[in-house]
């Protein structure tokens, strides 16, 4: 059997498949039929979904209120902004991002998954880490900037000066 050959089959016959491989998250088609080498392919743009604590829907409390902020009546009277409690650790979301009640659910149980797991990880907590290197990163663009900035105006300064010292010759040489 070719190469291309192995493309052609229908979709029921191919799995994909998240491993984790070393540092980044790496994709593995698996082909259903036996004796088919399987071949691993980085996932483009994605990278290592840090584990994260899981949450008990039982120590969940959900509320749905009304929305707020721009969007005028169709926002400020629907009970589309999903209120989520993590009781043992008393961590309240509130989340608003969407229209849509069933993707600000999602969004909420994402954004309180992140907070349970620094409440309870601290420093070690994946997260924790993301957002510290993120900070560095911004403070090091703004350190870079910073002295980009002042070598402009020291150069500036130096044109300056060379151009009055140009013109002094020339007015006394007059």
């Amino acid at each position: 059997m070719s190469i291309s050959g192995l493309f052609r089959f229908p979709a029921p016959l191919t799995r994909l498949c998240r491993v984790p491989r070393g540092l980044g998250l790496w994709e593995k088609l698996t082909l259903l039929s036996p004796g088919i080498a399987a071949t691993v392919v980085q996932m483009a743009g994605k990278k290592d979904c840090p584990a994260l604590l899981p949450l008990d829907e039982n120590e969940l409390e959900e509320q749905f209120v009304k929305g707020h902020g721009p969007g005028g009546q169709a926002t400020n009277k629907t009970s589309n902004c999903v209120v989520l409690k993590h009781i043992p650790s008393g961590i309240v979301v509130k989340c608003h991002q969407t229209r849509s009640v069933d993707h600000n659910r999602k969004l909420a149980r994402k954004i309180l998954q992140e907070k349970v797991d620094v409440f309870y990880n601290g420093e070690n907590s994946p997260v924790y880490k993301e957002k510290q290197e993120a900070a560095k990163k911004k403070q090091d663009r703004k350190k870079r900037a910073k002295e980009t900035l002042e070598k402009k105006k020291l150069l500036k300064q130096l044109w300056e000066l060379s151009k009055n010292s140009t013109e002094k010759v020339i007015t006394d040489s007059s």
